[in-house]
């Protein structure tokens, strides 16, 4: 049985400019879904995993989020950490890092994503080995838009590129992630720094990969936005456990 992880950063503070005139007036992390915001479904499976804290950083219209918070129930504890100016997602973990300090592991969720995928079969893969960090995945359908990696046959990663011309392959970091105490040491100490581009690519035979099993889908254009108001499937449990292989993801591309 998988062990239960305690703590999650939940990486939340993009504009989501490609997201308007609708994040003119709402943050991106909390755009609604089939009459619930994003952050809600995150927060559904972030209950449903056992976690009993998240870190959320937020900056555009953060005081929307924080009357979000303040709304939720107590099931699982929130900390908000502004962002007068964007860290980048390297840089907000490592600003927060004393957050993981008493955990042995921790997720790492990017919360522009709808996500239905299985999440016990990630917990077993990280902790199958002793590496610091273990990427979910998903087979790009574009690779050339994503942070592609290459893997072993024993699931470590060989290489990582963001955005390459010539990709090595079709697997894509899904934007979710398990990491141990240890990753807080690898990341920089610029105050921008982005996993993509600054961390992933150092850690290259250091950490391991996952292919995710289910469906994610990245909020980050008017078009998938539609795409996931008119699919009724994605309105129901956010943390469903999914029968069928990941196979059409979404184009991950950097947040703004």
């Amino acid at each position: 049985m998988p062990r239960t992880i305690s703590k999650a950063f939940l990486l939340a503070a993009g504009r989501g400019t490609r997201l308007r005139p609708l994040t003119d007036a709402v943050p991106k992390c909390l755009v609604p879904l089939h009459g619930k915001p994003l952050l809600t479904y995150w927060m559904e499976i972030c209950a449903t995993l056992g976690v009993a804290e998240v870190l959320i950083n937020t900056h555009h219209l953060a005081d929307q989020v924080k009357a979000w918070a303040e709304r939720q129930s107590a099931a699982v504890k929130i900390h908000l950490a502004h962002e007068d100016t964007l860290l980048g997602s390297a840089g907000t973990l490592a600003a927060h890092r004393d957050f993981a300090r008493d955990a042995e592991n921790v997720y790492i969720f990017y919360a522009d994503n709808l996500a239905q995928i299985n999440f016990q079969a990630l917990q077993v893969c990280h902790h199958a080995h002793a590496a610091p960090l273990t990427l979910g995945l998903f087979r790009a359908a574009r690779p050339e838009r994503c942070g592609i990696v290459e893997l072993d046959k024993s699931g470590r990663v060989l290489s990582f590129e963001e955005k390459p011309t010539q990709p090595r392959s079709d697997l894509a970091f899904a934007g979710v992630a398990l990491a141990r105490r240890e990753f807080f040491s690898c990341l920089p100490s610029a105050a921008f720094a982005d996993l993509g581009k600054d961390v992933f690519p150092k850690l290259a035979g250091r950490m391991y990969g996952h292919p995710l099993e289910g469906r994610l889908l990245d909020i980050g254009t008017m078009e998938d936005y539609q795409l996931a108001q008119q699919d009724l499937s994605w309105a129901g449990p956010s943390s469903a456990r999914p029968r069928e292989p990941f196979a059409a993801p979404p184009r991950r591309e950097t947040r703004t």
